[in-house]
């Protein structure tokens, strides 16, 4: 029934998909992280219907760039958008350490969070709105990749602070199933992308590779540890460059 539990913990928190309540206890949270990716394998499901669907209305490709752009947003409600807007904020900042993570806890955005965001919409816009359909297949398995990285990432960094939602799943969650089943789920998605399209999925993992490594190095140096912020920060950073890798893998096709 613990399964079960933390099946529902997962879609509650990360999701708007409406599931049973179930209450947050530490029996109930050990294995919630393993059920992370599986709410990229409905954003990709959603997202290779809407590209069927709008293959079939004939759309142009600004329509189908913002469909693109704002299912994920729909479906996680947008908490991993929050996170980057919070994290660009504290970059933006250039305060010490103890800065950065008070601006991570601070609900108002400001003007970096407008400005990043900004930014990463219209760039999300204009990648999606020039990917082909022939490569929607791979885009949708990156939802997958790039959660169990950070699933990964969830279970293995050192925290930035004693407290927190992230603190709260690290501690109540059975880190080493977590760590397996994410390493699993990654090279399911690697090999998935492969038979679908290898040289697609070379320009997915090569960006999810550089958005780690990138979001490994300023967690530890500028913020000591991860927080939910962050991990929602390389989620996001993480999607954008896998779609921009692919996207570079299709010219001259």
């Amino acid at each position: 029934m613990s399964i079960i539990n933390s099946f529902f913990i997962a879609l509650s928190m990360y999701s708007r998909i409406p599931v049973p309540r179930v209450d947050w206890e530490k029996e109930n949270m050990r294995y919630a992280m393993c059920f992370f990716p599986m709410i990229g394998v409905v954003i990709g499901a959603v997202m290779y219907l809407a590209g069927w669907l709008l293959d079939k209305a004939t759309v142009g490709g600004l329509f189908r760039g913002v469909v693109f752009t704002l299912i994920p947003i729909i479906i996680t409600g947008g908490i991993h958008m929050d996170g980057f807007m919070d994290t660009m904020d504290a970059l933006g900042s250039w305060g010490d350490r103890k800065k950065k993570l008070e601006i991570l806890k601070d609900s108002h955005a400001g003007a970096f969070a407008i400005l990043g965001m900004g930014c990463y919409l219209m760039w999300s816009v204009a990648v999606w709105s020039e990917l082909p359909a022939e490569v929607l297949g791979v885009c949708g398995v990156s939802f997958v990749l790039s959660r169990a990285l950070s699933g990964f990432s969830v279970v293995t960094f050192p925290a930035a602070r004693n407290s927190g939602l992230l603190k709260t799943f690290q501690d109540r969650a059975q880190k080493k199933v977590v760590r397996i089943t994410m390493c699993l789920y990654v090279a399911a998605a690697v090999i998935m992308m492969a038979v679908m399209d290898a040289r697609a999925m070379t320009g997915a993992v090569t960006g999810a590779m550089i958005a780690f490594l990138y979001y490994a190095m300023v967690s530890r140096k500028q913020f000591g540890g991860v927080t939910g912020d962050l991990a929602g920060f390389f989620l996001e950073t993480a999607e954008l460059a896998m779609f921009t890798g692919i996207l570079v893998t299709c010219i001259g096709r």
